[in-house]
């Protein structure tokens, strides 16, 4: 079973992966982020920086879709390769930060990948408001992410909410978390996961 975990900057994705591998016992799968050779000039310069970053964000999380696919464990990861590309990518294509020519380019690769990869089982969205990813990416304090700007944010939430609600066709469950701290509050965090078992439950049920 493969379980992605979805959601802006600063929502807690790589948290609650964590979280949710230990309670579960699942395998976790982060994202290529803290290694990227790229992350730190693309926020210094988005345009120059938009088309490799992403390409290498492609080609891990390919290789991940891949191991996935193989395996016989419940995995759970930090971010899907389909709303790095529905929302990351078309983000920056909106913004002016891409160039037709390389929008293009990334588009065809994307779609020969997906014609053998397949949706996740289950698609858990963390829902966040600006001031809530904001907040999050002042205390978290990553260096390359104070750089961040607002309109990028916005962009990305607006592309998250359309991805999600109108675009992705796989199984999805939403939880809202302005008003939550599952990292340090045990009843937010129960209630996450009774969440997600009363949705396996479901889907489990549907396919006897």
């Amino acid at each position: 079973m493969h379980i992605a975990i979805a959601g802006n900057i600063g929502c807690g994705k790589t948290t609650l992966t964590t979280m949710l591998s230990k309670h579960f016992g699942w395998e976790a799968r982060f994202e290529a982020v803290s290694y990227n050779p790229y992350l730190e000039d693309y926020y210094k310069d988005i345009q120059r920086w938009s088309f490799p970053l992403e390409v290498y964000f492609l080609k891990e999380r390919f290789k991940d879709i891949l191991e996935i696919n193989k395996s016989d464990h419940v995995i759970v990861q930090d971010r899907s390769i389909f709303e790095g590309v529905h929302v990351f990518v078309a983000n920056n294509k909106a913004q002016g930060n891409m160039s037709d020519r390389d929008y293009e380019t990334y588009m065809e690769l994307f779609k020969h990948i997906t014609s053998v990869i397949k949706l996740p089982d289950l698609m858990i969205y963390l829902r966040a408001s600006i001031p809530h990813l904001v907040s999050n990416i002042q205390k978290r304090a990553r260096d390359y992410e104070q750089q961040i700007q607002l309109e990028y944010l916005k962009g990305l939430n607006e592309r998250y909410e359309d991805f999600i609600f109108n675009k992705y066709k796989g199984k999805v469950l939403v939880i809202d978390v302005d008003n939550m701290d599952f990292q340090h509050n045990k009843a937010d965090f129960a209630f996450i996961v009774d969440r997600i078992n009363e949705r396996l439950a479901i889907e489990q049920f549907a396919n006897l």
